[in-house]
C-alpha cells in the first residue's frame, strides 16, 4: 500500500512562510512527476505546483515568485517551500504523485492570519 504523508502545515501570520514536506512510501519515486494542490473551503481543488521526474517545475499564477516545489528523490520527499503568504493561501494542501499520478496524500492544514 503506497502511503503519501504531508507534513509542516499549520497557523502563520501573513507574510510569513512555511515549509511543506511529503513523504512517498513508493520504490519507484524518482520515475514520477510530483504535485501539490490546495484546495479552500467552498473552493475546488487547484494545482499550486508540480515538478516533474526530468526535473521542469510549473506553478499556478497565484504562487509565482512566492512558493517553490523541490524533491529528494534519496529520501522519496517532495517539498514546498512557501514565502510571502497571504490569507488567500488559506487551505488544505495535498501532495500527489504514482503512476498516472494516482496518489494522494492525506492533506495538511494551512492557516493564514492577517
Amino acid at each position: 500500500q503506497v502511503q503519501l504523508v504531508e507534513s509542516g502545515g499549520g497557523l502563520v501570520q501573513a507574510g510569513g512562510s512555511l515549509k511543506l514536506s511529503c513523504l512517498a512510501s513508493l520504490s519507484t519515486f524518482g520515475h514520477h512527476d510530483m504535485a501539490w494542490h490546495r484546495q479552500a473551503p467552498g473552493k475546488q481543488r487547484e494545482l499550486v505546483a508540480a515538478l516533474t521526474s526530468g526535473g521542469s517545475t510549473s506553478y499556478a499564477d497565484s504562487v509565482k515568485g512566492r512558493f517553490k516545489i523541490s524533491r529528494d528523490n534519496g529520501e522519496n520527499t517532495v517539498y514546498l517551500q512557501m514565502n510571502r503568504l497571504n490569507p488567500k493561501d488559506t487551505a488544505v494542501y495535498y501532495c500527489n504523485t504514482g503512476p498516472r499520478m494516482s496518489f494522494w496524500g492525506q492533506g495538511t492544514q494551512i492557516t493564514v492570519s492577517t
